[in-house]
């Protein structure tokens, strides 16, 4: 039997209509809007001026403290302006505004298509051009890379897991990545590898994606025979299962070890970095190119042209929409990201981030919820829940405002994966609840840690 993980789930279809769409590149917009909030952190600080000219690949933005990233301009052309501006959500971002002019890369970037295998054996150097490269979690979470692969002291890392699960429905970008730069995605873990001085690496990869599978262990082949680096990667063929792709998920599934609730991953010894992270790292290391663009499904059974297109960071997504044919007439709403886990687009005069992932369109049917009932208590929610938790309580406690029961219940392990609505007889909007009830419970933890490292 496959290996999954051991709790809870669920199993949607997977509607990955564009998984035949190579990636292309989306021309060069006009104008770019890089916001310097696009990483887990500190935002970023601005370190151009309105009327500077800038290359692509030049920073632009310096972190705002440890856990921050750099930010760089993704085209090359004029600052226009640095101010707030709405971002995907309707939220005020201090976004840096540059007009396009030409496309003139900073120096030491090497474009070429040219495949660099042999790496540096010194850590430090590596770590460092992942830090300059401003390279963050490509899975979601934009955590910052470089902070992920230094252990904290006492922490041992003991398997690198390369999540490849691409478990949301409709998405398929990190699929085509595997397809396409696969060689690229396989030198990005040997080098992640050997930052985390471990022995062992998996890239796991659910069973819907033979393709995929198959592809990535013919590229490890190839690769043992270039170097010993690549020694110790392998593919793992997971179960088809949401949401395989969550970081404590994929840990339970290949190495049968759980992370206790208020933990980290590297308490049961292990990384987990997305296959487009993995691809972040090997640009950054092997070509010295930073994250300036990223790959981007564009999807929904409404949408007549689906894509996959390597996009800019900072495209307004109106551009994106112009380019394939015009907003849909019967779309009602768009996401961010996958039906279970993105947000809805409040605004398509906002820009992609690093971590945009994909633009799904959807129809008034598609978006209609059904009429809400009263919970029976028949469980359903609680068996779904990957992370042990029990929905219907904390929907109750939430509705009460029983902010220190909810804690209790560590309301605040949630992942948000919406696998409680998606089970619910009752069409209880569970995740709406428990999202803001969550945000409410982490910002008293907050508050308390804060008072107490001042005293």
């Amino acid at each position: 039997m496959k290996r999954t993980f051991s709790i809870g789930g669920v199993h949607p279809a997977d509607n990955k209509i564009s998984r035949e769409c190579a990636i292309q590149v989306l021309p060069t917009p006009p104008v770019v809007y890089i916001s310097v909030a696009q990483h887990i952190g500190a935002p970023a600080k601005p370190i151009v001026a309105v009327g500077d000219h800038v290359k692509v690949g030049q920073p632009v933005a310096e972190p705002g403290g440890f856990v921050s990233a750099y930010i760089h301009s993704s085209v090359s052309g004029t600052v226009k302006s640095i101010g707030p501006r709405k971002d995907l959500a309707g939220n005020m971002q201090t976004c840096i505004e540059i007009a396009v002019e030409g496309d003139e890369w900073m120096e030491g970037i090497d474009t070429s298509d040219t495949l660099v295998t042999e790496f540096s054996d010194d850590n430090k150097e590596i770590l460092e051009k992942i830090r300059l490269g401003g390279v963050v979690g490509l899975g979601g979470a934009t955590f910052p890379t470089h902070v992920k692969l230094s252990p904290p002291p006492g922490k041992k890392c003991e398997m690198l897991i390369i999540n490849g699960c691409e478990c949301e429905p409709y998405l398929t970008s990190d699929y085509r990545t595997l397809l396409e730069k696969g060689e690229q995605v396989v030198i990005g873990t040997a080098i992640i590898k050997q930052v985390l001085g471990v022995d062992k690496a998996t890239i796991g990869i659910e069973d819907n994606k033979p393709e995929a599978i198959a592809h990535i262990e013919k590229v490890l082949q190839e690769m043992r025979k270039v170097s010993s680096k690549f020694a110790g990667i392998s593919v793992m063929s997971l179960m088809k299962k949401y949401p395989e792709g969550g970081e404590k998920q994929l840990i339970d599934a290949v190495m049968h070890r759980q992370v206790a609730s208020g933990g980290l991953p590297i308490d049961v010894g292990a990384v987990v970095q997305n296959v487009a992270t993995a691809l972040a790292v090997y640009d950054a290391v092997q070509k010295n190119k930073p994250i300036v663009d990223n790959s981007v499904t564009v999807t929904g059974e409404c949408f007549p042209k689906q894509a996959n297109l390597l996009v800019r960071v900072g495209t307004p997504l109106n551009y994106i929409i112009d380019y394939l044919g015009g907003f849909p007439q019967d779309a009602v709403k768009v996401i961010s990201g996958g039906p279970m886990m993105g947000k809805a687009v409040s605004n398509l005069e906002a820009a992609t981030l690093k971590g945009t992932s994909a633009l799904l369109f959807l129809t008034a049917a598609q978006t209609a919820r059904k009429p809400e009932s009263n919970c029976i208590r028949c469980g359903k929610c609680a068996d779904a829940c990957p992370m042990g938790l029990e929905p219907f309580l904390l929907n109750r406690l939430a509705r009460n405002g029983m902010t220190e029961e909810l804690e209790k219940q560590a309301v605040q392990d949630c992942i948000e994966c919406g696998c409680c609505l998606y089970s619910c007889p009752a069409n209880i909007p569970l995740l709406d609840v428990i999202r803001q009830a969550k945000a409410q419970v982490m910002g008293i933890i907050r508050a308390r840690k804060a008072a107490a490292a001042q005293k």
